[in-house]
């Protein structure tokens, strides 16, 4: 089932195409991650989605609702990428009138701050929380009412290594449940492994769009092999495989995607003169670089 579907939307204002043509699918429990530098449309196409900026052309379709409408709102979790509570309430009395206002008992909004570990600072004013507290709040605000599509715009900002791994554990639930997870982020690292599908936006339009591997079969990109070779075999398997020699006894060499089993049976063949080989393919980071630099017209 189609959660959130985008057809060639654009959204100008003036001369300036902030969004151009794009066509965007996410399904029920799919983690689609939205990357873009600043500027780049991101924000522009999630407040579209939300019914807050109006389409210029093109279609949008919140789960079979228009977007903005009150069936779409009802049926959506939005967590902002600045979040902004009242600063002279407690994190549950402000997640209570959330709840309220979304028809949902009050007693789920404690079990979701407990849920985003919020458990031992429940009845602390908002004003004495971090910035990573805060990002909890608005996770836990995203998530009242068990949405079917969750739109998370920056949503591990502030958070440190622990809370940001904590939080991918409730994003992949979100999806074993059956929520459409459509999340914008600068954290390439966190998203490799725990998205289905990589976005990426350049310039108002829509580059690349599919799952890391097939990102990286269609870049091309080089793969890095890193060699550890025995103390007195450096020289030669250098001599023989070309590449670069690092410090002591390893050596690095790059190669085509689809040279790489060959140069590993080159490898393999050296026997004992190998200890150890490191298989490192391209980075999220490289293939976003690779993407949003590719070919592109200016607006």
């Amino acid at each position: 089932m189609t959660a959130l579907l985008l057809e060639n939307v654009t959204k100008t204002f003036g001369k300036l195409a902030a969004v151009r043509g794009i066509d965007l699918k996410v399904d029920a429990g799919e983690r689609v991650a939205l990357l873009g530098h600043n500027g780049a449309g991101k924000s522009t196409s999630l407040r579209m989605v939300l019914g807050l900026t109006p389409l210029t052309s093109g279609r949008i379709d919140v789960l079979g609702h228009a977007p903005g409408s009150r069936a779409a709102r009802a049926l959506t979790g939005y967590l902002p990428e600045n979040v902004a509570f009242h600063a002279a309430l407690t994190a549950r009395e402000q997640l209570h009138h959330f709840a309220r206002l979304k028809s949902v008992k009050t007693a789920l909004a404690d079990e979701l701050l407990e849920r985003v570990g919020l458990g031992h600072a429940l009845n602390r004013r908002i004003r004495t929380y971090s910035k990573g507290m805060r990002q909890r709040v608005g996770l836990a605000q995203a998530l009242l009412g068990q949405p079917a599509l969750a739109l998370l715009d920056e949503p591990t900002s502030g958070l440190d290594p622990i809370s940001r791994h904590d939080f991918y554990d409730i994003v992949d639930d979100l999806a074993k449940g059956g929520t459409a997870v459509l999340l914008s982020s600068h954290a390439l690292t966190d998203l490799e492994t725990r998205t289905d599908r990589i976005a990426i936006m350049s310039k108002g339009k829509l580059v690349a769009n599919a799952s890391l591997p097939e990102l990286r079969a269609e870049a091309r990109l080089p793969v890095r092999l890193e060699i550890t070779t025995s103390p007195d075999a450096t020289e030669r398997i250098s001599a023989s495989l070309g590449g670069t020699r690092m410090n002591g006894q390893k050596l690095w060499l790059t190669c085509k995607q689809d040279e790489k089993m060959a140069r590993l049976g080159q490898i393999l063949a050296l026997g004992g003169a190998v200890r150890d080989v490191d298989v490192t393919p391209a980075s999220l980071e490289e293939l976003y670089r690779h993407y949003s630099g590719h070919n592109l017209e200016a607006p």
